[in-house]
C-alpha cells in the first residue's frame, strides 16, 4: 500500500508541471550527505512516520462474489494507516526553493482526495477515498525540529503532508460451489444391534449373527427394544421390506441397487446491497 500511495502522489506532483519546469521528484531521506551530492533543482518527499487510526478498526470479513454472484472468498476489513510525508525543495537559491514549495503546496490543497484515476494496486481495487492533509498542524508524531535532527540536516522550510490510506484486509478463498445432488446407497439390515461406527460388533451368537442380550421394560430379554429394532430393519431394507422410501428430490432416476443421483436445483444469490440504496 505504501508504494501505491508514493506512486500516486509522484502522479499528482508531475501533473502540476514539475517536470516540464526541469525540477526532478524524489522520495529520498533529505541527509547532509545527499544534499551535497544533488545538482539539480529537486523536491524530496520523504515518508517518516506510519500510524495506524485505530478508531476505524472493524472486525469480521465480508464476502467476495464473481461476475455471477457466487461467493468466492472473504476478505477481512481494511485498516487504515496514516502516512506523513516531509516535503521539502533544494536549489541554489532559497527563492527558488520558495516558488518550488509554493507550487507543491498549491497543487496538494487543490486536493483534499488522491484523484480515482491516480489510484492504482490495491488502492484502486478497494475503490476507497484516500485522504490528503497538507501543512496542518498535527498532535501526533514527531515535531519538525526533531525530524531534520534525526536526518542530521538544518532545518528549512517544509511542508508536512499526512495521507490516510487504507491497507487490504487478508483475504481467504472459498471452495467450489456444490452442483452434484445427494448420493444414497442402502445395504440389508436384518435387526439386532447395528455396530457404531469404529466399534468392533457384538459377538457371534449360537447360529453365528452378532447378538447382544438386552432386557426389556417387562424384565424379559429382548423385549419391546428388540421388536422395535426387527421392525426398524425390515422398514430398512429386510427381506420382508416393502416399496422403497425416496427423499424429496425432483427429477430422481430409479433407485436401482446402487442407490439414485440427481443435480440439486440452486437457488439465485441474494441480492447485494449497494452503497446508497438499492440492490444489484
Amino acid at each position: 500500500m505504501i508504494h501505491e500511495v508514493d506512486e500516486g502522489l509522484r502522479l499528482l506532483l508531475t501533473e502540476s508541471g514539475l517536470r516540464e519546469s526541469g525540477v526532478e521528484l524524489v522520495f529520498d531521506a533529505p541527509t547532509r550527505d545527499w544534499s551535497a551530492r544533488r545538482n539539480a533543482p529537486t523536491v524530496s518527499v520523504f515518508l517518516y512516520d506510519i500510524r495506524e487510526d485505530a478508531a476505524r478498526r472493524r472486525t469480521g470479513t465480508a464476502q467476495e462474489h464473481d461476475e455471477r454472484g457466487m461467493v468466492v472468498g472473504w476478505r477481512t476489513p481494511p485498516r487504515w494507516f496514516e502516512l506523513t510525508y516531509l516535503i521539502t525543495a533544494w536549489t541554489n537559491r532559497p527563492q527558488d526553493e520558495h516558488r518550488l514549495l509554493s507550487d507543491v503546496l498549491r497543487c496538494l490543497v487543490a486536493s483534499e482526495v488522491l484523484p480515482r484515476r491516480l489510484c492504482t494496486g490495491t488502492l484502486a481495487e478497494l475503490g476507497l477515498t484516500v485522504e490528503l492533509d497538507a501543512a496542518s498542524r498535527s498532535p501526533r508524531g514527531p515535531s519538525a525540529s526533531d525530524v531534520w535532527s534525526a536526518l542530521g540536516g538544518e532545518l528549512k522550510p517544509s511542508i508536512d503532508l499526512r495521507v490516510l490510506a487504507p491497507l487490504s484486509g487478508e483475504r481467504s478463498a472459498a471452495g467450489p460451489p456444490v452442483t452434484e445432488g445427494l448420493a444414497v446407497r442402502a445395504t440389508p439390515w436384518h435387526g439386532g444391534e447395528r455396530p457404531r461406527p469404529g466399534r468392533a460388533g457384538p459377538p457371534a451368537g449360537p447360529g453365528g449373527v452378532g447378538t447382544r442380550p438386552r432386557t426389556g421394560g417387562d424384565g424379559t430379554e429382548g423385549g419391546a427394544a428388540e421388536h422395535a429394532g426387527s421392525e426398524a430393519g425390515t422398514a430398512r431394507g429386510g427381506p420382508e421390506a416393502g416399496p422403497a422410501r425416496r427423499l424429496r428430490y425432483d427429477g430422481a432416476s430409479d433407485p436401482g441397487p446402487d442407490g439414485f443421483a440427481v443435480r440439486r436445483a440452486r437457488k439465485p444469490p441474494p441480492g447485494r446491497r449497494r452503497r446508497g440504496g438499492g440492490t444489484r
